[in-house]
C-alpha cells in the first residue's frame, strides 16, 4: 500500500477509535482533540510516527515490543501494515485517560 493510503488507514482508525475527536492540524501534522490533547500523526523517511502523550505508550510497552518508541511515539516501519487494532487500542486508552481528567458537563 502506499503512504497516502497508509495514512488514510491511520487517520480513520484514530477517527473510528474516538468518533467524539475534533480534528485539525497541531506542528504541522493531523491532530485530534477529546477533553485535551488525545493523538497526532505524520510521517519521515522511514516511518509512520503515531504520537500520544504519556502514560499510554509506557503502559502497552509488551504489545508495543516490536516497534520504535518514545515516551510518547511508536514508530511505525513504511514497509509494515498499519497495526489498526493496536492504533484503536492506544486511542481507546487515552481517550479513557482524558475522559477522567476532563469529565463531561
Amino acid at each position: 500500500m502506499e503512504l497516502r493510503g497508509k495514512l488514510r488507514e491511520v487517520r480513520a482508525t484514530i477517527k473510528a477509535a474516538a468518533p467524539g475527536a475534533v480534528e485539525s492540524i497541531s506542528y504541522g501534522i493531523p491532530y485530534y482533540d477529546f477533553r485535551g490533547r488525545l493523538a497526532w500523526f505524520g510521517f519521515s523517511k522511514k516511518h509512520i510516527g503515531l504520537y500520544i502523550r504519556p502514560p499510554v505508550i509506557e503502559q502497552h510497552k509488551k504489545e508495543l515490543r516490536l516497534y520504535s518508541t518514545t515516551k510518547s511515539a511508536v514508530h511505525i516501519p513504511l514497509e509494515e501494515d498499519i497495526p489498526i487494532a493496536l492504533i484503536e487500542k492506544l486511542v481507546k486508552a487515552r481517550v479513557k485517560i482524558n475522559q477522567k481528567l476532563v469529565p463531561q458537563s
